[in-house]
């Protein structure tokens, strides 16, 4: 995964290059009644204001917030001649009173389906501020469905585009006429930032709406998400051999109701053994970057170091935890390596050895391994409803492990690039950027991009968004970092959590980097362990008790890593330095 020493050197810090230099925003404020905005707002097109109100002061998504307005509206309603749904584009907008003179597009994660808070996220986890909190009028939105738990949506053609990308380009225009209605002018710069899903629309707005934006903000960027939904089909279907256990689960085949039971995933490795993995990886890649301090700060470098087959004890009786059975090893290494079919061509990313592998949170390895692999709601449902074509359309019955144990990855995956029919375009076509590696126009106006991704991501490779900005720098002879930078956070599960310091905010940086032409170098992140804040959700339990629970680190730009400098304290950033 290294890159040419130009980067390699350049993204060390530096900030002047011969792109142009946008100018900075310049901060208004709104002194009307926020409950008169609907009429004032009639002029939009086929949008529908359905609320205005005033947000006093207070507290939104855990962060202290000023007063503003939140405007709620939906675009282009409409009844599907598919499936008879209703269908439209919904949002919300929060514009502050006292207005930094940006727009903030917050684009949310999973299926979409739900508008989400309006705050803006700054990335990580547990963010002690919001875009909303910085000033920016901030739009989210249902990205054009209204079916949060369930992808049947993807039964209508138009919604799957909304989905992929058409909703962003909609709101958009909308978003910033809205902007101009309630604060007499547009708004000087835009930004689009999110994880996850939201990262995947980042990178797609970033190649499709290069002239809307002035910077970009992706964490966590799935934008080969139909190709990690198959890899989570294959994935089950390996585990599903080491099961210990059965699930049951109902079935319907030819109008017969039946029980029948499967495999239950779950039991393919327990969490004592998935810590005896962690510590194994631990052992072996610690003190690569220069010290014993609990957590792999050289993730490139502990691919080389550490080895499945010849770092964890192989069992010779009964799994008690302390050891894999063959096949549990082969299993690892196989996911690990990533999702091949029958013929051994690979169908999606490879995934690195990170410590976070033993993570019990939401966002961790065993809850998206098994758990969302196996979810209507997740993975199986989304790949046979919005990623098939043509779809599934058994919506009654369908469920999750079933399809994933029996979906065929030599015939069945090769659909997430077919079109059929009303379906003209394919799932690789709509989730995707058009040419992930271009990202010229963006670059020609001067606008920035940073990426973030955990290295213990268990569902979005790490590896794979290498492999994108290893594109891009190719397509900028040898070196993008003049507008594009990608930070790893070591640990970090998807999007936040794991043993990391998850807590950071990259939204300033973009900002200083687009509007001040300052590029920025490493970006501080804290650890947020117990007693860190009063806040629930500001505190992450899975940062180790042998850490300070405010540890910091430096993030880096990739390819280079921080390494300890030989003296100081071990639990400040301070102590570290971004080398290759």
């Amino acid at each position: 995964m290294g890159l040419p020493l130009a980067l390699v050197l350049s993204a060390c810090g530096g900030g002047s290059s011969d792109l142009p230099a946008l100018t900075a925003a310049v901060s208004s404020s709104f002194t009307g009644d926020c409950a008169t905005l609907p009429a004032a707002l009639t002029g939009l097109p086929n949008t529908t204001i359905t609320s205005a109100t005033t947000v006093a002061a207070g507290t939104v998504s855990n962060v202290a917030t000023a007063e503003h307005c939140r405007v709620v509206g939906k675009m282009n309603e409409r009844v599907s001649p598919v499936d008879g749904a209703t269908y439209y584009i919904g949002f919300e907008m929060r514009m502050p009173k006292q207005w930094n003179g940006r727009f903030f597009y917050q684009a949310n994660g999973g299926t979409d389906g739900a508008i989400g808070t309006a705050s803006g996220g700054i990335g990580g986890g547990g963010p002690l501020s919001t875009a909303l909190s910085k000033g920016f009028a901030v739009l989210s939105s249902d990205a054009g469905h209204q079916s949060q738990t369930t992808p049947f949506f993807g039964l209508d053609p138009q919604a799957r585009l909304d989905y992929g990308y058409n909703a962003v380009g909609q709101l958009t225009p909308m978003a910033k006429n809205l902007i101009k209605a309630v604060y007499g002018r547009a708004p000087d710069r835009s930004y689009l930032g999110g994880c996850s899903n939201g990262g995947r629309h980042a990178l797609v707005a970033a190649s499709r709406y290069a002239d809307q934006y002035d910077g970009i903000l992706a964490g966590a960027p799935g934008y080969n998400l139909p190709k990690a939904a198959v890899a989570q089909l294959w994935g089950v279907q390996q585990y599903a051999p080491l099961a210990t256990g059965l699930v049951t689960t109902v079935s319907t085949a030819a109008g017969v109701t039946s029980t029948v039971s499967l495999p239950d995933v779950t039991t393919a490795f327990t969490p004592t053994e998935l810590n005896m993995v962690s510590a194994k990886i631990l052992a072996k890649c610690d003190a690569l970057d220069g010290v014993a301090d609990g957590w792999v700060g050289d993730i490139a470098g502990c691919q080389s170091a550490f080895s499945v087959s010849a770092d964890i004890p192989s069992c010779s009786g009964s799994r008690d935890g302390t050891c894999l059975t063959p096949a549990q090893k082969t299993v690892l290494a196989n996911v690990h390596a990533g999702a091949k079919n029958s013929s051994g061509a690979a169908l999606y990313s490879s995934f690195p050895y990170d410590r976070s592998i033993n993570s019990t949170a939401s966002s961790g390895w065993a809850a998206w391994k098994y758990g969302n692999a196996t979810s209507v709601g997740r993975d199986p449902g989304a790949t046979a409803f919005i990623f098939t074509t043509p779809p599934q359309t058994n919506t009654t019955t369908f469920t999750g492990l079933p399809y994933a144990l029996s979906f065929n990855v030599d015939t069945d995956a090769p659909k997430i690039f077919a079109t059929s029919g009303v379906y003209t375009e394919s799932a690789m076509s709509f989730m995707t950027p058009p040419n992930p590696s271009d990202l010229s126009k963006l670059r020609d106006r001067g606008a920035k991009i940073i990426v973030y991704h955990g290295t213990s991501d268990p569902i979005f490779s790490f590896n794979d968004t290498v492999t994108w900005f290893q594109g891009v720098t190719a397509a900028n002879n040898g070196d993008a970092s003049k507008f594009a930078r990608l930070y790893a956070v070591q640990g970090m599960n998807h999007c936040s959590g794991g043993a990391t310091v998850d807590q950071f905010d990259l939204l300033d940086p973009l900002v200083n980097w687009v509007e001040k032409q300052s590029a920025p170098a490493s970006v501080t992140a804290a650890a947020r362990g117990t007693g860190t804040s009063s806040i629930p959700a500001l505190v992450n339990a899975e940062v180790p008790a042998t850490w300070t629970p405010g540890r910091t680190r430096p993030l880096c730009p990739w390819p280079t890593v921080p390494r300890y400098n030989g003296t100081g304290d071990m639990e400040l950033a301070s102590s570290f330095s971004c080398k290759s």
